[in-house]
């Protein structure tokens, strides 16, 4: 139940294609211009800041967007990072607890 809430959240927002599952099958759609434009774009503008500064770290997040970029280009990682804070902002919302970072060893 919470993770198709947070997907329907994600799809209104336009930071994830829509999609049509049916039988276990799950087709993703294209995206479209629905939803509000701004806070994508501040999303995404936000994405791409963190990217250029995931160069030169080495937590796990920095490596797995790192990661990314290399296999699917600096526009899809935007996009990626922008959706993954997304769903973490909305978590914190939902729970009310503030944001930690986990210690790197």
């Amino acid at each position: 139940m919470k993770r198709q809430l947070v997907v329907e959240v994600m799809t209104t927002h336009e930071m994830v294609p829509r999609q049509h599952s049916s039988g276990g099958r799950s087709v993703l759609l294209g995206s479209s211009t629905r939803g509000d434009r701004y806070l994508r774009a501040l999303m995404i503008h936000g994405a791409r800041s963190a990217l250029r500064v995931a160069e030169r770290k080495r937590d796990p997040r920095s490596i797995w967007i790192s990661r990314i970029e290399l296999r699917r280009g600096p526009n899809a990682a935007a996009v990626a990072l922008a959706n993954k804070n997304a769903r973490v902002i909305w978590a914190r919302l939902v729970r009310g607890d503030d944001y930690r970072t986990r210690a790197v060893a």
